[in-house]
């Protein structure tokens, strides 16, 4: 069984090398104690989700939220190349967070949260910032469970216009649509810089946005003969452009 992962403030692991012993508290530590009951001698990963790891094993147990890592590997991850975006337009439901966190688990680099015109679900004050904030933890915990150093990061909620800048400055930009006339598995990809896909709502993308996506680079591409609904359709995309990228070899 591979050693559960545990996250860490920004910039903790800095200065942490072989050697060192590092005290986990607080939510973290509570969770490796109480609910993980990790034991004196156990292995265990730590994270700052930035792409640090600290590698060790459990050296002592304190209370009830509390217990020292001997630490005896620390490894950074390098920015992956490319960089893999995904522009995920409001599901309903729960589905956005479905859509979130198999991404991370398949190995998305970033989700921006999209108010798409056909988009049933609307985020506005209270609602939709405790809508982010569900992104934002599935994203955390997904990228725990699949034992990643460097979680995606979830931006704010954009606009179409707000998405459509984000397409301009990408190396390679696409609209995943049903009636596009070209594969995604064909596409010339760059061998590094941003790839920003958009998936669009349950509705799909209406024309005028499609036709502001274009004008911004991004044209329509599709997956396959069939059509994957808006929260599985990112992580399929995700998946392909990550074997076809080299990233998987």
């Amino acid at each position: 069984m591979t050693a559960p992962v545990f996250v860490v403030e920004e910039d903790a692991l800095t200065g942490v090398f072989p050697g060192t012993v590092f005290s986990l508290d607080g939510p973290e530590g509570r969770h490796a104690v109480s609910v993980r009951r990790l034991r004196v001698g156990e292995e265990i990963v730590l994270t700052d989700g930035a792409g640090t790891g600290a590698y060790g094993t459990v050296a002592a147990v304190e209370g009830k939220d509390r217990l020292d890592v001997s630490v005896t590997t620390v490894r950074s991850e390098p920015e992956p190349q490319p960089r893999i975006t995904v522009v995920q337009a409001l599901p309903k439901g729960d589905r956005g967070e479905l859509a979130v966190e198999t991404m991370t688990e398949t190995g998305v680099d970033a989700v921006v949260p999209w108010a798409a015109s056909r988009c049933v679900t609307q985020w506005k004050g209270e609602r939709g910032l405790k809508s982010l904030g569900k992104w934002r933890s599935t994203a955390r915990e997904a990228g725990k469970q699949s034992r990643r150093l460097r979680f995606p990061s979830v931006a704010d909620l954009m606009t179409t216009r707000q998405v459509a800048e984000l397409l301009a400055g990408a190396d390679f930009a696409a609209v995943l649509h049903e009636e596009g006339s070209t594969p995604l598995a064909t596409a010339q990809l760059p061998p590094a810089g941003d790839i920003v896909l958009v998936v669009g709502p349950e509705g799909g993308v209406s024309p005028e946005e499609l036709a502001v996506f274009a004008e911004a680079g991004a044209g329509p591409y599709r997956l396959g003969a069939s059509v994957l609904r808006t929260s599985t359709a990112g992580t399929a995309a995700t998946a392909l452009l990550l074997g076809r990228s080299g990233r998987w070899d």
